[in-house]
């Protein structure tokens, strides 16, 4: 029997583990992908040992270009800035601008003190009424205070999600519907193509007259000016998954749908089995889209309407006309872009969770 060399087992046993290291990165790499960190990969890469000059070329294009471009930004923001005059003072600079979202963090914090304040003096009170046998006076008291800008932007977070859920709800369905009857695309077709294009400043007066009409209780699960926001985000941003739903099902394979017929699948089997699977790339790419649209109509809609969100903490603070003003615009502006990002990759994390591709 041929005796194993030592040296040429810990030899292998080394690459063993570095494959298995490799297998692992590159699983981790398609999330980093979905999250934007794609750079995070040529790092562990080049500390497992593969090939550390060409990582760092990639970490250059993938880190390091991006980050020279913003800084370059940056400096000609600087730069510019100051030599642009407004009605409100010169435009802030980059500096200004993060002084002002340092200021509106500890303005956050201090109203979210004031309203714990409160609510803890509103629970002492009803204590001492329960304590002596008044339990019949107790009541909760809502906080008046002003809302703080993560109040604002939680509000729009929460406002989005309401509308683009009930725009997919109404989309999806009538998006399948079309992609498998040429019947219900013709009917549907020619209300797209005039609804479509229809700008959310036009939807709002209608949407506000119709829900303060409707919806004439003070007291209901949800505020007037909370409808009236989705409601506008849902009519503006249903469009791109209903139609890419259609299109997703009007192109699967013929022969799957041969198959179906066949094997004699029901309407539900035929929709669940067949239909949603081959369609979701196309549904979860109309899905990303209309919530972006859903974004953007979201803080028109709060700023015409004055409804409480990003929208309204952009237009008071325009009609502040303060030295603060505009720096604090601008930082609502770059927090409604990083939302806007956060949000599609939200979307696209829950597409690789329910999509395959070629590269997974």
């Amino acid at each position: 029997m041929t005796a194993i060399d030592p040296a040429i087992s810990d030899a292998q046993l080394k690459d063993a583990r570095r494959a298995r290291l490799f297998t692992r990165i590159n699983k981790a790499d398609a999330w980093f992908q979905v999250l934007g960190l794609a750079w995070i990969t040529p790092i562990l890469k080049a500390a497992a040992g593969d090939n550390p000059a060409a990582q760092m070329r990639s970490l250059w294009q993938l880190l390091g270009v991006p980050l020279l471009a913003i800084a370059g930004f940056l400096l000609l923001w600087g730069t510019l800035a100051p030599t642009v005059q407004t009605s409100l003072g010169a435009i802030p600079g980059p500096a200004q601008v993060w002084h002002e979202a340092v200021n509106l963090h500890q303005d956050a914090v201090s109203k979210s003190e004031r309203k714990a304040k409160f609510q803890a003096q509103v629970d002492k009170r009803n204590q001492r009424l329960i304590d002596a046998g008044r339990a019949d006076e107790v009541k909760e008291v809502a906080y008046t205070g002003a809302p703080s800008y993560y109040d604002q932007i939680w509000t729009s977070i929460r406002t989005v999600f309401f509308g683009f859920l009930i725009a997919t709800v109404v989309a999806v369905p009538l998006g399948i519907l079309a992609g498998l009857s040429a019947t219900a695309n013709a009917a549907l077709n020619p209300l797209i193509q005039i609804f479509k294009p229809v700008s959310p400043l036009a939807w709002l007066p209608i949407v506000t007259m119709v829900v303060s009409a409707v919806y004439v209780t003070n007291d209901g699960l949800f505020a007037k000016s909370f409808l009236v926001s989705a409601i506008t985000v849902t009519l503006c941003s249903l469009w791109p998954t209903l139609i890419n739903t259609a299109l997703g099902v009007a192109s699967i394979d013929r022969d799957l749908v041969n198959v179906s017929k066949v094997l004699k699948m029901n309407t539900w089997s035929k929709i669940t089995k067949l239909v949603l699977p081959s369609a979701l790339p196309l549904i979860f790419t109309g899905l990303r889209l209309s919530l972006g649209v859903g974004w953007m109509v979201l803080i028109a809609a709060e700023m015409l309407a004055q409804n409480p969100g990003l929208g309204k903490f952009v237009w008071d603070e325009f009609q502040n006309g303060s030295s603060s003003s505009l720096a604090r615009i601008m930082v609502a502006v770059l927090t409604i872009g990083i939302i806007g990002f956060l949000l599609d990759r939200v979307m696209y994390a829950l597409q690789s969770l329910f999509t395959f591709s070629a590269n997974r």
